[in-house]
């Protein structure tokens, strides 16, 4: 069965998409640990990240380094913490969350956000992407 993230690769579920290259998608995550919260993805559905071909483990490490400065620009976080947890969705994802101190990077703390903050948020780092 197609994970959640296969499926908006796949673009049978919308998203909030950041980025998109050949091997991965970067998303805003749908509950926001932390406003500015995204998350990279290899488009192969693969459980563990250790079973991640690395031309895909090494573009997602990649992506994340470019799109974590952005994030860290458009929050003024002075850190953008990384987390793989694997328990949500059997398809590795790469979090980057905004963070100001350990307890900002606790899930508890995720909220869905109003549509028009989630699009302010997608196109504040997509421009500071360039």
């Amino acid at each position: 069965m197609s994970s959640i993230f296969t499926k908006i690769i796949a673009g049978d579920l919308p998203s909030y998409k950041i980025h998109e290259d050949d091997l991965t998608i970067a998303i805003l995550a749908l509950d926001q640990v932390n406003p500015g919260h995204v998350i990279v993805i290899p488009k192969q559905e693969i459980n563990h990240w250790f079973d991640v071909p690395a031309e895909a483990y090494t573009r997602v490490g990649l992506n994340a380094q470019k799109i974590a400065k952005a994030i860290q620009k458009v929050t003024g976080c002075p850190r953008v913490g990384t987390l793989v947890a694997g328990f949500e969705v059997p398809h590795y994802h790469l979090h980057l969350i905004p963070a100001w101190s350990i307890p900002d990077l606790d899930f508890k703390r995720a909220k869905r956000l109003p549509e028009n903050e989630m699009l302010s948020l997608k196109e504040k780092i997509i421009q500071a992407l360039d």
